[in-house]
């Protein structure tokens, strides 16, 4: 038996789909993610690419939108565990030009920025309650990098019951083997796997079939 057949057999890779209210999450493409003297490297430019397509999509279909980045006060004194795995990440300060958002995914007004010290967008943020507020029912995550703050901001919002999908070719990682096994992992236990392809193809018959329901 593979190892793909021990998942089948044990029940994973479940669909969760799309739901009725969908919101975009863009985690952490930030400059410093761009450049591999700092935390680049890998697949995360290609990514970003891609994300510009996603945001142009969300944007036209009125989805709401949030954008996190890593913020840490200059002394360094809100640091904790992940900044003692990564004293790197001190660098990354209100000011620094690291922590500035790419030019192509500058947010828009209306659109929530997160800002947080830890992986996931979640934890210590106003993140979940934003999404309560706007009745979100899938998250539609982009970023980097996939085996960090991407996998923990998905294993959340699978703890907070929301459907969630990656959009498989907007996510990117400073190494392939890390992003490629987060990926699979992600797809056996928490999220959708979909490319912007497919996901632009799901949305738009998913909001013809709104509009049907809505005539009946």
């Amino acid at each position: 038996m593979s190892e793909l057949d021990i998942y089948a057999k044990q029940g994973f890779a479940q669909t969760v789909g799309l739901g009725d209210r969908p919101a975009v999450v863009v985690v952490d493409f930030i400059n410093g993610f761009t450049d591999p003297d700092h935390f680049g490297g890998g697949n995360i430019d290609p990514a970003i690419e891609r994300t510009v397509e996603l945001l142009e999509l969300a944007r036209a279909r009125g989805l709401p939108i949030a954008h996190t980045r890593v913020v840490y006060a200059d002394d360094g004194s809100d640091a904790g565990a992940f900044a003692r795995k990564a004293p790197g990440l001190l660098k990354l300060t209100e000011t620094s030009p690291l922590s500035q958002f790419v030019p192509q995914l500058q947010p828009r007004p209306r659109e929530l920025i997160v800002k947080k010290r830890h992986a996931s967008a979640f934890f210590g943020t106003d993140f979940g309650a934003w999404l309560t507020w706007n009745r979100i029912d899938t998250l539609l995550v982009a970023g980097c990098t996939t085996s960090g703050c991407v996998r923990a901001t998905v294993v959340d919002s699978s703890a907070h019951n929301l459907r969630t999908v990656v959009v498989t070719d907007c996510v990117g990682d400073r190494a392939i083997a890390p992003h490629e096994a987060n990926l699979f992992d992600m797809g056996q236990k928490y999220a959708d796997l979909m490319p912007l392809a497919d996901l632009r193809q799901r949305l738009t018959s998913h909001h013809a079939a709104s509009l049907a329901d809505a005539t009946i």
